[in-house]
This record gives C-alpha cells, sequence and structure tokens, in this order.
C-alpha cells in the first residue's frame, strides 16, 4: 500500500472528554499531560474509550430502517445521507467524521497510557491498566475497521485497504502513515486482545460496567474472532472459548431478565434506563457516547420519522413469528406510539446534558457495547459452524427462555423444520419474511448448518435491534438491502437497492482525511 499523509485530528487530544471539534492541532504532540504516577496513568484510560459510536450508522445503513411519508422530518442531514449510502460531509454527532475523531483520540489515550507505563519501568502493579490500554486500543481499531473497510474475508483481506492501526504515540505533526492491509489490522487486534486480556484485574475498578472488566474484553474477542472467520474455521473455537468464559457453566443464569424488563412501563424512559442499568449482569461493558441514538431509533421519541424503524420492518423482527410461536410471546413488547410510524423495544434512551448558558442541551447515549444475550448468539454462530448442532440448539432454547413465554426445548430438527419451511424474502411477490438470501464470502453448507445460521441472524436482529449490528451481519453474509418507501405502511416504491457487491457497503472515510491524502475507498 503506498504511503498517504494523514491528519488524523484527535488522535493527538488528551483532554479527558471527547470534544465535537475535528480541526487540526496546530501544536506539537509533546505539548501533553505527563504521566508520571500510577494514578494519573489510571486517569487518562477514562478517555481511552470512543465517545462516539457506530451504531446510528449501522443502523440506517441496514434494512432495520425504511422511509416514511416524506411529510415527516428527521432530525440531522446525515440521516438523509446515511439512510441513502451517501458519502456524507456533515461532521456533527453519528456521522462517520465523528466516529474517526473518536476513536483515534481513544487510540492516542491508549497509546499514552503505555507510553506512561513503558516510562515508570513497566511495574506490575500497572498490569490492569496495561491491559485495558492494549484491549481499548483493539476495540477502536474494530471499531474503524468494522465502519470504514470491507468485511473481513481471508481471500481478500491481503489486498482490502486497512486502517491506519496507530501503535505509538506520535512525536511529530502530520507524519506519514500507511493505511496498511485488512489483514494486517485484524493480526494487530488479535496480538493487542491476547497480550492485553490476561492482564485485566476487575478489581482495579469501582464500577467495572465502565470499563473492560474480564467479561467485556472475553465478549469482544468471541465477536472479533467471529468476524476473523477462517477457511477452516478454526477461529470458531476461539469464539467458543472466550464466550464460555463470560457465560460460565450454566447462560440461563447470566442472561437479561427480560421478563422483568417486560413488567416496566413503556412511557417516558423506565424500560431504556433499566436495559442500560450498570447493576443489570448481562450488561458487560456500558459506554457513554455523543450521540442522538436514542431519538433517532426509539418510537418514544418523534425525532427521524421518516428513516426509522416501522410496522412492515417489524414484520422482519420486533412482529416476526419464530420458533417460539407469535411475537406475542416476546417479554418485552414492541412499543407503537400513536401519530408516529415509528416501531421499536424501548430500550436506548435520548439522554441530555443541559448546556451551562445558551439553554440548549447536549445529546448522548448509553450504549451496552457488549452484553450476555449477544455472546451467548455469537457462541451458537460458532458452534453452528464446528457443526455441534445440539449445542447451538442448547443456546437457542436458552434465549428462547430467557427472551420468551415459550420454554420449550428446542432440537436440530426443530430449527430444520421451521427455517427450513420458511420462505425466503422476496418483495416482488409480498413475502416479507426475516429470512433473506445469503452470499457470503466463505463456505455456509446447504441445509441443517444453513437453516441454524437463518436462526441465529434472526434472534441477533431481535436481540440487538437499534444496536447497530445487523449492518455487521448483512456486510458479513452478502444479504441484499433495498430501499422501501411508505406512505401509511403502503409500499410506494423500491428506491434503491445495495447488494454484497456494491461499493457502498463500505463507509467512506471523511472528507477532511481525503483531502490531507490518505487513499480514499473505492465508488
Amino acid at each position: 500500500m503506498r504511503k498517504n499523509i494523514i491528519h488524523i485530528g484527535l488522535i493527538l487530544l488528551l483532554a479527558p472528554c471527547y470534544t465535537a471539534c475535528s480541526s487540526f492541532l496546530d501544536e506539537l504532540p509533546d505539548n501533553r499531560t505527563e504521566l508520571d504516577t500510577e494514578q494519573s496513568i489510571a486517569n487518562i484510560l477514562v478517555s481511552a474509550y470512543p465517545q462516539s459510536t457506530n451504531c446510528e450508522i449501522g443502523e440506517l445503513y441496514s434494512d432495520n430502517t425504511d422511509e416514511n411519508s416524506r411529510a415527516y422530518g428527521y432530525w440531522q442531514k446525515v440521516e438523509e445521507d446515511l439512510y441513502n449510502w451517501k458519502d456524507t460531509y456533515e461532521e456533527g454527532q453519528d456521522t462517520p467524521q465523528a466516529l474517526w475523531d473518536a476513536c483515534y483520540a481513544a487510540i492516542a489515550s491508549s497509546n499514552h497510557a503505555l507510553q506512561g507505563i513503558k516510562n515508570l519501568g513497566n511495574p506490575t502493579s500497572l498490569n490492569p491498566q496495561k491491559g485495558e490500554a492494549l484491549v481499548c486500543r483493539a476495540y477502536a481499531h474494530f471499531m474503524l475497521a468494522t465502519t470504514f473497510c470491507q468485511a473481513y474475508n481471508s481471500n481478500t483481506a491481503e489486498q482490502e485497504l486497512g486502517i491506519p492501526y496507530m501503535e505509538t504515540l506520535q512525536t511529530t505533526v502530520a507524519p506519514h502513515y500507511e493505511r496498511g492491509t485488512l489483514a494486517s489490522v485484524y493480526r494487530k487486534i488479535a496480538a493487542d486482545l491476547e497480550e492485553g486480556i490476561p492482564l485485566i484485574n476487575d478489581d482495579a475498578y469501582s464500577i467495572p460496567k465502565y470499563h473492560f472488566n474480564k467479561k467485556a474484553a472475553y465478549a469482544f474477542a468471541a465477536r472479533f474472532y467471529l468476524y476473523y472467520m477462517q477457511p477452516d474455521f478454526s477461529n470458531c473455537k476461539k469464539v467458543v472459548e472466550y464466550a464460555n468464559l463470560v457465560l460460565g457453566a450454566n447462560a440461563d443464569e447470566v442472561l437479561r431478565d427480560w421478563k422483568y424488563l417486560g413488567t416496566l412501563s413503556p412511557n417516558g424512559d423506565v424500560q431504556p434506563n433499566a436495559y442500560i442499568d450498570a447493576s443489570e449482569p448481562a450488561n458487560l461493558l456500558l459506554l457513554s457516547t455523543s450521540s442522538t441514538l436514542g431519538g433517532v431509533i426509539d418510537a418514544g421519541y418523534g425525532l427521524c420519522m421518516r428513516y426509522s424503524h416501522n410496522a412492515v420492518t417489524g414484520l422482519e423482527d420486533c412482529y416476526s413469528t419464530g420458533l417460539w410461536g407469535a411475537y406475542t410471546r416476546f417479554r418485552q413488547q414492541p412499543f407503537e406510539p400513536s401519530r408516529s410510524p415509528k416501531i421499536s423495544f424501548r430500550r436506548i434512551t435520548l439522554m441530555a446534558k443541559i448546556a451551562v448558558s445558551g439553554g440548549g442541551f447536549y445529546p448522548y447515549a448509553m450504549v451496552p457495547a457488549f452484553t450476555t444475550d449477544e455472546t451467548l448468539i455469537t457462541r451458537a454462530e460458532a458452534y453452528t459452524y464446528l457443526k455441534k448442532y445440539k449445542k447451538p440448539a442448547t443456546d437457542i432454547t436458552s434465549w428462547q427462555k430467557s427472551f420468551t413465554t415459550h420454554t420449550q426445548t428446542i432440537t436440530p430438527e426443530m430449527v430444520d423444520q421451521f427455517y427450513g419451511s420458511m420462505k425466503y424474502y422476496n418483495l416482488n411477490e409480498g413475502v416479507i419474511t426475516p429470512k433473506k438470501t445469503l452470499s457470503p464470502d466463505f463456505t455456509l453448507e446447504p441445509g441443517r448448518q444453513t437453516n441454524f445460521i437463518h436462526c441465529i441472524l434472526h434472534l441477533r436482529r431481535i436481540t440487538t435491534l437499534g444496536e447497530g449490528l445487523r449492518w455487521q451481519d448483512i456486510r458479513r453474509y452478502g444479504i441484499t438491502v433495498q430501499r422501501r418507501y411508505f406512505e401509511n405502511e403502503e409500499l410506494m416504491d423500491i428506491t434503491d437497492t445495495m447488494d454484497k457487491n456494491d461499493l457502498r457497503r463500505v463507509v467512506q472515510i471523511p472528507a477532511n482525511v481525503i483531502a490531507a491524502g490518505i487513499e480514499a475507498n473505492p465508488r
């Protein structure tokens, strides 16, 4: 890959809190806080977590979003751009620019902490902080790679564009960088994870859920290795290994109490506040992000009604039928407000910090980056590729007993029968189901293996609705996405289609980064 000059902007930011500013720094990066105590190193790691999220990008890019009547409005222009798969020039909250800046700011803090630890002689007392810094660095690069790069394909990863992997503090302004390959990025993420995870110690945190505690790091590793698919599926063994460390001997005991959540009022923010509660055992890592995510995707808010998840979209997830029967068996029911096309589970709230002056407010969202529920589904997918079908059937049973009122024990034969007989989604024939044609770049056997994957994709779509992970499944499995325009839930038009070879499936890197000389994603 050719060398490029890149202004990574906020990679040099040392303040503990993220700012929305994307301007370039004029001062040399050596003008930064000196980390000369163990406490100062612990303090800077507070800023080693991206204070932006790709959840809204993922939701608006995916088939979780449709266009409703053009009489409805939206919140920011970026929502229109993302829904229409445009290379956006917006720079505010939830934009690719904001994500890029936030991730490299987090990486800078991680590297600053690692350099500080080295300068202090690598004392063993700082092993927990070193482990956290390495895993945080891996996570921020993972966020960038899964947004601005192709989905990992072992056959092409050595030729695909990566993102600059920052492993050291910068000592000059505007140094030369190489974008590198996607393969090299994934290798470096794996190396940081494997070095960092053994060092993490939960006793180092007063509130572990706001840091990469042990279980959160294991869950991250499980998801990472699932995406890091190998031709022989050897990666799936590592997925299972790490997921087992999260779920323990009995997964039923650590899943979310969906029954309790469903008893709470869907009005106000009662359900969302319970969903993101740090005391909820299912929440492994909670991130405070500068985002309007809750207002955009949550039906409890009137923001972005034009581009939203509606009742027809819901036939593919929150209103869908599964092994459990009808959606009425869900312990948490979808929320459908009057005079709004938006339908959702109430999980992510729009939070606001009131500005000191000016009378405005600063929107943010508390996002569960990793949960036991999603880790369970991740393990089931790995077991499926290892052809240990009784094990994913057991995981599906655990999910069903937790999420629904149906308590039957699921068998491989039941998965085969239900998903093998389900019709494929076909809008031309008026068939709207969760089952869509899969075209992954790895081998997926027809029959039982394919049926299990359809089931698992169905469960993950329901479980993580509103959190952006559906987009990653679309990318990994080569699922075609249609842009559907509705008036009063009546389909009026198909305005665009994105198949697996569409270059727009990779979000374009920020315009100012391209202008600085780094190679853009092809279009």
